[in-house]
């Protein structure tokens, strides 16, 4: 763990990046007149190949859906 003042921070973003980026932190502090304010971590990425399906179980299609007809709800004078 580093904790860095405010200024340092903001000075040295980049190399302080560069530290998390390359497993040398896990995370840093940030402080502010001493005390510990913020802790910058990596993002970790998002697994979006599971996506379709996250659904699956949650709600239930009724047997007669393609039967429904939803032109009426459609249909009227605009304003």
């Amino acid at each position: 763990m580093t904790q860095v003042n405010m200024y340092e921070a903001k000075t040295n973003l980049s190399k302080l990046a560069k530290l998390l980026e390359d497993g040398e932190e896990d995370y840093i502090i940030i402080a502010r007149n001493g005390k510990p304010l913020l802790r910058i971590t990596l993002e970790k990425p998002v697994d979006v190949s599971k996506r379709f399906g996250v659904g699956k179980g949650l709600f239930v299609i009724p047997e007669n859906f393609d039967d429904i007809d939803i032109s009426e709800d459609f249909e009227g004078e605009i304003f």
